[in-house]
């Protein structure tokens, strides 16, 4: 039988952005997504993520299109099978605390948060979600970080005036 319309199949991002999932307009009209807004996914294990969805002309209606950092978070590959949902509601955070993945750090010097993080979230509005895993390239190297904790509570959206946590030691 045919999927529920908001089931998707996961493919290959064009753009590799963390935050950002595509979809045809087709399936935004279907679904009452309008462009930049933010959307709630559902993977595999209880998984889920906050991504902002765009539409995408060359995107077939039963496919979703995510980057690799998406798809770590929902415990995902490709052809694999997401839920897509609108999430109207999305706070933006008071604080969140976000921490570098040890391995990724080692020999890196400077300071990581006007480095890595903050150029990463100035002026992007980036939807997290608790427990996600997220790549920032810079300066001398990719570094991995995850989500530790968001105020509110799991999910909310990193605006200028979010205060970003990244002292303590990496995990």
């Amino acid at each position: 039988g045919a999927m529920e319309p908001n089931r998707l199949i996961v493919e290959e991002a064009q753009n590799d952005d963390n935050s950002v999932v595509s979809l045809s307009q087709a399936k935004m009209d279907e679904l009452q997504l309008f462009r930049g807004d933010t959307v709630i996914l559902k993977g595999k294990r209880r998984k889920e993520t906050v991504c902002i969805v765009l539409s995408d002309d060359t995107c077939p209606d039963e496919k979703i299109r995510m980057n690799r950092v998406v798809r770590n978070n929902l415990c995902v590959h490709l052809s694999d099978v997401v839920s897509v949902q609108s999430c109207p509601d999305v706070k933006y955070g008071k604080r969140v605390r976000i921490l570098p993945i040890d391995e990724s750090t080692e020999g890196v010097t400077g300071n990581l948060f006007e480095i890595y993080l903050k150029p990463y979230f100035l002026e992007a509005y980036r939807p997290i979600h608790m427990g996600d895993n997220f790549i920032v390239r810079a300066a001398m190297r990719p570094i991995e970080f995850k989500v530790v904790l968001t105020d509110p509570e799991p999910y909310c959206i990193v605006a200028p005036e979010t205060v970003i946590f990244c002292d303590g030691d990496p995990i």
